[in-house]
């Protein structure tokens, strides 16, 4: 499966997670926190990121969940 991030953003009161690049949402929810765990669980099964969104269309959170081209170095 190719990689896929995942939009969670507000939707006529309630929240829609998104395939990024579709016009439709996947799945839409009664609360926010469904809707982060669902994708969540799309974004690691396609190796891309969770972006979620405020009710005011800000984004407020980013998490990758695949091979991160540019690890951090460790400090020792």
């Amino acid at each position: 499966m190719a990689k896929q991030n995942q939009w969670v953003s507000p939707h006529n009161g309630k929240w829609s997670v998104t395939g990024e690049g579709n016009s439709r949402a996947s799945k839409v929810f009664d609360k926010k926190s469904d809707a982060l765990a669902y994708g969540k669980s799309r974004a690691m099964k396609t190796n891309g990121e969770l972006i979620g969104q405020g009710k005011n269309g800000q984004i407020n959170l980013k998490n990758s969940y695949g091979k991160d081209p540019f690890p951090p170095r460790d400090k020792d």
